[in-house]
């Protein structure tokens, strides 16, 4: 019998989702590309997979939002999107802590929730994953922007040409028989349309969560076949080097779909053991008392000018109007006010496209007071000390906003990197040096967003 099928509210979005099967543990699973909760229980392989991954606990998967039976959306796909979503479907599967589980392009949706709420995360599993897919100098192995536009193009144009499809189905996993493909042919037409899956993958192009995974201090399994191409098993040595504490697996196979082809048994040992070792407590997290976070800091450009002009009393009023403000765009957009010293605001936030319209929101808002706000943003990790957060996340943050111009909101590179998909602008402030911080910093100003567009995903990020 089918699994029923519910919907998890995130934001104004509707996240088709199912829970299976029951256990200690609960599992979330995040597929690779575009996945249907009812359809996929129509593909036999994909059917049999699951009800695998069900008998090792309670099995939560949903369809990612703008695939499936979610609702279909035009915008706002980032990583830091589809990260609500996890939480989300968790909130309304009464799920309060789960193994998170994440194939290919999903990989970097989970090692994005694990290193921001490690406290909900019970453990991380990549199978067949990467923290970027465009080649870089770290990533030789991976193609070029250009092959992956190329690639895109191709598979938007196939779109109804389904013996096209199914041998672009066959290149990634080879040992699909021609049954197999048509169905899963069949089951990824049906969840996403050309358009959309166009615009999702594009977006990719632009993920990297390489400065992530440093802060991943849950337990981690990361299994990764040493097939040729893609799968090159470069990329799951990188992602276990790289994540403190991480195991990795080196499975055999040339098939990138785990359900299909090679020997799954291997795979199914492993993730048993991995789940195995969590709930008997073989496997502790790893410093719990550390997140990820986006630091935001703000303060007066001109203060001590301003204060000489207005005088003492006309000052504190202003400064009270400029607090008012600030504390305001702070709750609508989720942010935690941290500190607060004389004009400057110190304050944390779970996603940095927040953090960033949240600074954009501020700085629009105190003109109307007659004052300008510098703004700097930096994602790291940071340590967890009564309520307050400290590390050197806290002192680049700071930097950057010392370095920033009037009305300007300047962020870390890798404050860019995550917001891929977010429609927000940049433009390149070049590399700094940031004092008492090693090293060169790259940084970037935010380009202005229409403010109409702001206000909406500040609505949606207050729900």
């Amino acid at each position: 019998m089918q699994p029923q099928t519910r919907y998890a509210r995130s934001g104004d979005v509707h996240i088709a989702y199912q829970v299976v099967g029951e256990g200690a543990l609960d599992l979330v699973w995040i597929p690779s590309l575009a996945h249907h909760v009812e359809l996929s229980w129509e593909n036999p392989p994909v059917a049999r997979f699951l009800d695998r991954l069900a008998e090792l606990g309670r099995l939560i998967v949903f369809d990612k939002r703008g695939t499936g039976m979610s609702d279909r959306v035009s915008s706002d796909t980032t990583l830091e999107t589809r990260m609500d979503d996890i939480r989300a479907v968790m909130h309304a599967a009464g799920s309060d802590r789960a193994v998170v589980c994440g194939l290919g392009e999903g990989g970097p949706h989970a090692m994005l929730f694990a290193a921001t709420y490690p406290e909900r995360t019970d453990g991380l599993v990549l199978i067949n994953s990467s923290p970027r897919l465009v080649r870089s100098a770290e990533f030789p192995w991976l193609p070029t922007r250009g092959e992956e536009e190329q690639r895109i193009e191709e598979m938007v144009r196939s779109w109804g040409d389904q013996r096209r499809q199914n041998e672009l189905l066959g290149l990634g996993s080879p040992d699909m028989s021609e049954d197999e493909r048509a169905i899963f042919g069949r089951v990824l037409r049906l969840s996403v349309s050309p358009g959309a899956l166009r615009d999702y993958l594009r977006m990719n192009l632009d993920v990297d969560v390489r400065d992530v995974l440093d802060s991943i201090r849950v337990p981690t399994l990361v299994l990764h076949r040493r097939g040729p191409g893609f799968l090159d098993i470069r990329g799951g040595r990188y992602l276990a080097e790289h994540i403190r504490g991480a195991r990795l697996v080196e499975l055999p196979g040339r098939n990138f779909a785990p359900a299909v082809g090679d020997d799954q048994d291997e795979l199914f040992r492993e993730l048993a053991r991995f789940c195995s070792d969590i709930r008997t407590g073989g496997w502790q997290p790893q410093e719990p008392d550390r997140m990820l976070a986006t630091v935001l800091f703000t303060d007066i450009v001109g203060s001590t000018g301003k204060m000489a002009e207005l005088g003492d009393r006309r000052w504190r009023l202003l400064l009270h109007e400029h607090h008012a403000v600030v504390r305001s765009q702070l709750s609508l957009f989720r942010g935690i006010e941290m500190d607060t010293a004389g004009d400057g605001f110190f304050a944390r936030f779970d996603g940095p496209a927040r953090a960033i319209r949240c600074a954009q929101a501020v700085s629009g808002a105190v003109r109307e007071l007659g004052i300008e706000v510098r703004a700097g943003l930096h994602t790291g990790e940071c340590e967890l000390v009564d309520g307050k957060v400290a590390g050197i996340a806290i002192s680049i943050g700071a930097r950057i906003a010392a370095v920033a111009r009037p009305g300007e909101v300047l962020v870390s590179s890798t404050v860019k990197d995550l917001v891929a998909g977010s429609e927000i602008g940049f433009q390149d402030r070049g590399s700094h040096e940031l004092k008492g911080v090693t090293g060169e910093w790259h940084l970037y100003a935010v380009v202005r967003s229409d403010p109409h567009g702001q206000q909406a995903h500040a609505q949606t990020a207050a729900r």
